[in-house]
């Protein structure tokens, strides 16, 4: 197997969707042998801020001399950035050989797979591979994320990490990320998120969310909305599990109050003091010092969150996921705070599964003129419809509605301030196309795609 076979056969998992359960991953890991039974964890869930909590815990664990996994998801170039430890990504060798080593797993547990039957890059209206033998039905075989987190624990293991810091992918509860049994668990905050999956109201959204909640296990959260907070008090009464709640006063008292930040926006704050919260509630079994502490928050780097990117010739491009509504009015936040009165070009483009006309209200008004671009994702909201709400909000800003991201880029290259918006897979795709990422790859991008039908699990 080549890594290209590897990344292929990847590809070829997206056609079994997206399930919310957890019978397939805890099969997939007794194949495995429980890798998860071998390590230390913390659970981090919540809408927004995830990422960035999981990448100021592994910093600060890191500096205090822990060798430290962390898995989260979406990459923003390349696969390897799912699975890392000590902030280097999983090596091209390893991911062919533990993708080979999952290919006889899933051969033993449900057949083998056909792996050329979906090619790799399907067209969205062509047919799912047929069932392989063994296996049922396709709505049984395990799913990309399934099989990624089984790797992702068989390759900590072998690495002989300390600590994992584990991201949920999507909700919690059903999510096969909550296999594990961590020493705590976070949900960092609760916002409008991916409804269709986890329900319409916050208290919905809240209740996937707090699965993750183990008896007695500690959970930390930044969680302030009423409805949601009441249903994390509720699922942790009943499982017997202490809950620390972190108060948005907390960002602004020692030490988080003198560390200088790397990463902008002051809910960048109140990640690291729920980071810092979880650390000094797992001071007994992990003990770190505040000298640790501060270096690691000093140091902490997590790309395509409000990353501000200065050219040599002084122009700046800001790059931010933004890609829920929370996320467009943090930005618009940040932009009002940093750059008052900058009107920088905004490039945007919006998955329209996404409230994607309150994003557009909130971030167009800020702008001097908006080039909308779609997404390299099935996903994609088209440009046109972009442009009648970015029209509205903002009058006096020209709309433009560009083919690409590049040759978005291109109209912009006299501006003098740039911010990308919209969605972490652009940010993946400007990345590569302002040539900011070390790693060049073949459109690894579109294995955040989850392809296929999305379907239900039954828990």
């Amino acid at each position: 197997m080549t890594y290209s076979d590897a990344i292929r056969f990847l590809y070829n998992l997206r056609w079994f969707g997206a399930k919310l359960g957890l019978d397939n991953t805890f099969k997939l890991a007794a194949l495995a042998g429980n890798p998860q039974h071998q390590l230390r964890f913390i659970h981090v869930a919540g809408t927004n801020g995830k990422g960035s909590t999981c990448a100021m815990l592994e910093s600060i664990y890191r500096a205090a001399g822990l060798r430290v996994g962390l898995f989260t998801s979406p990459h923003l170039v390349a696969f390897g950035e799912r699975i890392q430890v000590d902030r280097l990504p999983i090596p091209d060798s390893e991911v062919v050989r533990l993708i080979a080593e999952m290919r006889l797993l899933l051969g033993q547990g449900w057949g083998t797979v056909d792996t050329e039957a979906a090619g790799l890059a399907p067209s969205p209206g062509a047919p799912a591979p047929e069932p392989a033998a063994g296996c049922s039905s396709a709505a049984e075989h395990p799913t990309f994320f399934e099989v990624v987190t089984v790797m992702a624990l068989r390759y900590f293991v072998e690495q002989k990490c300390d600590l994992v810091i584990w991201e949920t992918g999507l909700g919690g509860r059903l999510d096969s990320t909550n296999i594990v049994t961590p020493l705590a668990g976070i949900i960092t905050n609760i916002q409008y998120d991916h409804q269709k999956w986890l329900g319409e109201t916050l208290a919905s959204i809240a209740a996937e969310k707090a699965g993750i909640i183990k008896p007695g296990i500690p959970l930390i959260t930044g969680t302030d909305a009423p409805e949601a907070l009441e249903v994390i008090e509720q699922t942790a009464r009943s499982r017997g599990a202490p809950l620390l709640k972190v108060l948005p006063s907390e960002a602004r008292r020692p030490p988080l109050d003198a560390i200088p930040l790397p990463l902008l926006g002051h809910h960048q704050r109140m990640n690291a003091a729920v980071a810092l919260a979880t650390v000094r509630t797992l001071a007994p079994q992990i003990p770190v010092n505040e000298e640790s502490i501060r270096a690691g928050l000093s140091r902490v780097h997590w790309p395509g969150r409000l990353q501000m990117v200065t050219r040599a010739s002084g122009h700046r491009i800001l790059l931010d996921g933004a890609h829920n509504v929370s996320g467009a009015e943090i930005m618009a936040a940040a932009l009002r705070e940093y750059f008052p009165g900058a009107y920088p070009t905004l490039v945007l483009g919006i998955l329209r599964d996404k409230d994607w006309s309150a994003m557009c209200d909130i971030l167009a008004p800020l702008a001097g003129r908006i080039l909308l671009v779609p997404v390299h994702s099935e996903r994609t909201a088209e440009p046109h419809g972009l442009a009648e709400v970015c029209s509205r909000a903002n009058p006096r800003a020209p709309v433009v509605e560009c083919p690409s991201l590049a040759a978005a880029l291109t109209d912009a290259a006299a501006d003098r301030f740039v911010a990308i918006a919209g969605s972490l897979y652009l940010i993946g795709e400007a990345m590569e196309v302002l040539q900011l990422s070390a790693v060049k790859r073949d459109n690894e991008r579109g294995l955040n795609e989850w392809g296929g039908i999305p379907r239900a699990g039954k828990g």
